[in-house]
């Protein structure tokens, strides 16, 4: 993949996501307002997009980025599990969507179906690989759902995590805008459809964060979601 200047704000928005999460947890000690389980499918689509970390060089930028998002991603995890006083504040009862059953098998099955469609096998281990990368895609696209919902349960938002979410929807906004700049500027563009249609889904399911984060600002006010109607 070439550098451009909306990929290189895409990944330096990501990387200043992790890292205002990180720092949130470190200074407040404490894991409320924040879904594990969304963590735990962004460490299982990096695991299954970066296969080829040991296999094939493309730069140490490349390298470097993906290590850093394994990491990093797998501390945060790690942390809300394990690390006292963090884990002990983790509220399970709030982050109860079934990402098994209805994130990881979906996006498996629509993965497997996506790959034969277009033209990928299942029988050496590049067409594992492009299998298991075609699923972090689609993985990728709704992991932020358990955390979107853990925040519609508390309604009030802490600034940083607020923050947070709002540089993982830049990184994938920005990343489209990536997209579209390479179809027209790139020589030999390969279109991916799936790419792309997992990525303005991804977008879309911030929207309604992005409404009232902005909102929030400009009226200088604390960031807090509506109570859902009954």
């Amino acid at each position: 993949m070439s550098m451009n200047i909306f990929r290189l704000c895409g990944d330096m928005s990501h990387v200043f996501s992790i890292i205002v999460l990180l720092l949130r947890l470190r200074v407040a000690r404490n894991a409320q307002g924040i879904s594990l389980r969304t963590h735990e499918l962004f460490l299982l689509v990096f695991l299954t997009r970066y296969t080829d970390l040991f296999t094939t060089y493309y730069s140490l930028y490349n390298s470097v980025m993906k290590v850093l998002y394994i990491a990093t991603t797998a501390s945060i995890v790690y942390a809300i599990r394990f690390q006292e006083p963090i884990c002990s504040t983790y509220d399970k009862a709030q982050d109860t969507f079934r990402h098994w059953e209805f994130a990881v098998l979906p996006c498996a099955f629509f993965a497997f179906v996506t790959h034969l469609m277009s033209g990928g096998g299942i029988f050496s281990f590049i067409d594992w690989q492009e299998l298991l990368w075609t699923f972090s895609i689609w993985l990728e696209s709704v992991a932020i759902m358990p955390q979107l919902i853990v925040l519609q349960r508390f309604r009030d938002v802490e600034n940083l995590t607020g923050n947070y979410i709002f540089f993982m929807g830049l990184y994938r906004a920005l990343y489209i805008v990536n997209w579209v700049y390479r179809a027209y500027n790139e020589p030999g563009y390969r279109h991916h459809y799936v790419v792309y249609f997992c990525g303005v889904l991804q977008t879309l399911l911030y929207a309604d964060f992005f409404y009232y984060y902005f909102m929030s600002k400009r009226k200088g006010g604390r960031f807090s979601l509506p109570t859902q109607s009954k």
